[in-house]
């Protein structure tokens, strides 16, 4: 992908008290722009994000019935930018932007993303209604203008990307099926249905011919596009082809293409415009929101930076910190210091209990030295009572606080929480036992940092885990620590197991061995086989570790460890690396929940994201583990094959849903391994539609090569959860609604395709199906058992996440042209029944035997052969009447010359 990619990156509302965009009566507010450190200054983005936001404002004011606009933006810049005009960042960063929500300005397209890296696109893997997680923009698209006219306009651009960010709605064309049979009729995948056009194929010297029939689908071949007309009788639908200059508005249920075969009705089975209004984050607000009287001012923007970073570790030594939990924090703070926290990074070291200390004030991180002075300023004895709001770090503007603790505060947090929130500084809040104040949350989701629970079980590693998440991304992941492996054990005889280092790491490469009680035997062996033992590793004998550090570049390959022990004790071992060139950014994995907070009322579901600089790596394997403060560990195996949770297949998003919770905080955590050799890069592939118009600017060839990644570990943290729980326990969850079912008609056979869902959700098996098809799409959407019913008695659902193909008889003559449609629900052994799954719909047309070229979206096939035949037939008729004719006129012409010659 390009390197010069800007992040416009927005923060979603993701519960009552996180920061995040807020609907302010009319207008939207707290909008954050970040701009990826990565983009060479350029102040033109500026002005053109400016421009575009403002432009956006007015076709949002316009398209959701004049109720909202944009009111407020922030834009941040990156920190090697020069100027005048920026003032201070406050909590507004490019990593906690990219957690919730992150936003590029590119048009959505038909073909892959990072073939060449111009079209905007949402990063969008929840359920319909749901936030997206980013959008995505390009310098190179907004600073060029000639990418206007093939996209449209980047103010409605901003728009339809905003609404799927925002609102979760999906694109209603399809690149894949761009075509669709309707009762005889060949339709573009479009919405609304009264967007009209032409279809034509472009030749290769960029002239326009009729399209061709494929004799095998009887739609049109590849390479068939639909030409929409520049004048249109409707104005929706800007998530169809937002660049189409009629089109300002979004899809009703009045006009809204319930047949065409796209994502907004695969996933939502709905018009865009109702789930805005029923099931987005905005639903309750647009509702009761009225229309402006006057149309809305110019957004307003203001510039902010964010330079050195700025760390303070405030450390809690009360007494309820002694034994394990003092040296755990001495442990885990010592890995920040010496391996994560970057280089001319400020940092401070502030602990308190009865009292609060500074142990070191801010101090810039140059060298190693610097850093290992640090380490031994770390407190290390715990004593006193938990005094939280003695810890006052003063002018806290733009800094970031770590703030540990493990109890309830000997004082009143509630009352310092409101002041340190309004600091203006970043709070990430570690909650190290199951009895620390719950109050941490909500500094934590006020600032714009990390909540984060570890727990204090010696082989669980959290703490570790919890300071090695606390990096401040600033979009450009090279200057970043990876964490390759993090895993402990228990035993009194072997530790041992394999960390890969892929090619995109190597460089600071460090094993970190932690043990509880005595020294163990410990042998590293590098992928040729040179062996580490202890005499190559620094034994600190006070925090009971040991490290060592690969000097250079780690050798790729797997590398082995084995930790012998003769008595029973704890181990854990923690592996990060850097990237091994400046150049090649590195695999990464980041994990979150959809929910901080549930009530168990609706499920949970995990993510994974796993990526090279948003480039999906695919076919891995990837694990989450979930565990509660009480000890309760739920492990599932993350899915990419686009049922269930999971959105699309291959994308690079794994996803489950969770159904096992229990009361109170639970951690995340997720590794990542390829040890099978299965696992390769693969082309991001950007739904959306391009406006086929001539002239149009010449598209950039497309590279389809998937290259395979060899072998690789990741693990990373997410932020916790919490639960409580309405009732004693979970509800029981319905199987999952099918959002995969396809259709295909055999003669009089119908062969349906579908991924089998759980007994609960994507999880064990369903109990059985129902299946019913029907004449008429909108009856079996709205009214499923009024459909006709298919015998399924032979049927027996497979486990989860299984590829379900099955054909059935229909018992009827399905004729030439006719168009069915087909649904399922899925019951459990509770009679609990899932949503009616997508609509599937399947047509039977029986091929030409030579299939005649087509020019327009709305030609019935049969008419098509008996309008050639009554053509032919009236050519023949004329041709006899003028060769008649003609011979009567050669006739005339001799009679005449006959006494001409003979005079």
């Amino acid at each position: 992908m390009d390197s010069r990619t800007v992040f416009v990156l927005l923060w979603m509302l993701l519960s009552s008290i996180s920061t995040g965009i807020k609907l302010d009566g009319n207008g939207y507010v707290d909008v954050i722009i970040a701009i990826s450190s990565k983009v060479p200054q350029d102040n033109r983005l500026v002005d053109q994000i400016k421009e575009m936001v403002t432009e956006g404002s007015l076709y949002l004011y316009g398209a959701l019935d004049e109720k909202v606009y944009f009111r407020e933006a922030t834009i941040l810049v990156p920190p090697e930018w020069k100027g005048t005009d920026f003032t201070k960042a406050r909590t507004e960063s490019f990593g906690k932007v990219q957690r919730s929500m992150r936003f590029y300005l590119a048009c959505q397209i038909l073909i892959p993303f990072l073939s060449y890296g111009v079209e905007p696109y949402t990063n969008q893997y929840g359920e319909c209604g749901t936030e997206g997680e980013y959008i995505h923009f390009t310098p190179e698209y907004l600073l060029n203008d000639t990418f206007i006219p093939l996209y449209g306009s980047r103010g409605k651009v901003f728009v339809h990307e905003w609404a799927h960010v925002r609102w979760g709605v999906y694109d209603e064309c399809n690149g894949e099926k761009p075509f669709y049979h309707s009762n005889g009729h060949i339709e573009a995948t479009r919405c609304s249905k009264n967007i009209e056009g032409q279809f034509y194929e472009v030749t290769a010297g960029g002239s326009l011919q009729q399209c061709r029939i494929d004799p095998q689908t009887s739609l049109p071949t590849k390479g068939c596009m639909f030409f929409p007309d520049r004048n249109q009788i409707t104005n929706s639908s800007i998530m169809f082809l937002p660049g189409l200059d009629p089109v300002t508005a979004f899809c009703q249920e009045d006009e809204h293409n319930y047949e065409a075969p796209n994502m907004q009705n695969k996933k939502c089975g709905k018009a865009a415009w109702t789930v805005i209004f029923e099931d987005s984050v905005d639903k309750d607000a647009l509702r009761s929101l009225k229309p402006l009287q006057y149309p809305p001012p110019p957004p307003s923007f203001k510039l902010v930076q964010r330079k050195q970073r700025v760390v303070c570790l405030i450390l809690d030594v009360s007494g309820s910190m002694g034994g394990s939990r003092i040296l755990q924090q001495l442990q885990a703070a010592t890995h920040f210091l010496r391996n994560i926290v970057e280089d001319q990074a400020r940092v401070g070291i502030v602990t308190f209990s009865t009292e609060a200390y500074t142990l070191s004030p801010l101090t810039t991180i140059d060298s190693d030295t610097t850093r290992e002075n640090l380490i031994k300023l770390l407190p290390k004895v715990a004593s006193g009572s938990t005094y939280m709001c003695k810890a006052d770090n003063g002018d806290a503007l733009g800094d970031e606080i770590v703030f540990l603790t493990d109890g309830q505060a000997t004082d009143n947090i509630a009352g310092c929480a409101p002041s340190a929130i309004q600091s203006g500084a970043i709070i990430h809040t570690l909650a190290f036992s199951n009895s620390a104040a719950h109050a941490l949350t909500e500094m934590a989701n006020k600032t714009g940092g990390k909540f984060l629970s570890p727990n204090d079980k010696t082989t669980s590693n959290q703490l570790m885990d919890a300071f090695a998440s606390l990096t401040l991304s600033t979009g450009d992941y090279t200057n970043e620590p990876v964490q390759l492996e993090s895993i402990g054990a228990r035993t009194s005889d072997l530790f041992n197991g394999t960390v890969s280092v892929d090619q995109t790491v190597g460089n600071k490469t460090s094993f970190v061995i932690i043990y509880e009680n005595s020294f163990p035997s410990i042998y590293i062996q590098s992928p040729s086989g040179l062996i580490y033992t202890q005499t190559n590793m620094n034994h600190d004998v006070s925090q009971k570790t040991v490290t060592l550090n690969i000097p250079g570049t780690a050798e790729p390959g797997d590398w082995k460890y084995r930790i012998q022990t003769t008595i029973l004790q704890a181990f854990t071992i923690t592996v990060t690396s850097q990237v091994a060139q400046a150049d090649v950014p590195p695999i990464i994995v980041k994990t979150h929940m959809d929910q901080q907070f549930s009530d168990g009322t609706k499920p949970m579901i995990v993510f994974a994201e796993v990526s090279q600089n948003y480039r999906p790596v695919i076919k891995a394997e990837v694990w989450a583990t979930l565990e509660s403060e009480t000890g309760s560990v739920h492990t599932l195996q993350l899915l990419d094959n686009g049922a269930g949770a999971d959105a699309f297949q291959d994308d690079g998003i794994y996803s489950r849903y969770f159904i096992k919770m229990v009361n109170g905080r639970s951690s995340l955590k997720v590794r990542v391994k390829n040890q099978s050799g299965q696992t390769r890069f693969a082309v991001l592939y950007v739904p959306g539609c391009v406006i086929n118009v001539k002239p149009n600017p010449p598209k950039p060839p497309v590279s389809e090569e998937s290259l395979e990644v060899g072998n690789i570990t990741r693990t990373d943290t997410g932020e916790s959860f919490e639960v409580k729980l309405s009732g004693t326990a979970p509800p029981n969850f319905p199987p999952n609604r099918i959002t995969d079912l396809s259709a295909e008609i055999q003669e009089d056979t119908v062969l349906l395709n579908w991924t089998a869902p759980g007994e609960d959700l994507d999880q064990g098996t369903a109990k059985s199906y129902e299946i019913r098809w029907s004449f008429d799409l909108k009856m079996l959407r709205f009214n499923f058992s009024n459909g006709h019913s298919v015998n399924t008695t032979a049927v027996s659902p497979q486990k989860a996440g299984s590829v379900e193909q099955h054909s059935f008889n229909l018992n009827i003559t399905i004729q030439n042209g006719t168009t069915l449609y087909f649904a399922v629900q899925s019951e459990d052994k509770q009679k609990a029944k899932s949503e009616t799954s997508n609509i599937a719909q399947a047509s039977k047309i029986l091929p030409a035997p030579k299939p005649p070229g087509i020019s327009n979206p709305g030609m019935n096939l049969t008419v098509l052969v008996i309008s050639l035949c009554v053509v032919t037939m009236l050519m023949c008729f004329i041709v006899a009447v003028v060769i008649c004719a003609v011979k009567r006129r050669k006739r005339s012409a001799q009679s005449d010359m006959v006494p001409i010659i003979a005079n």
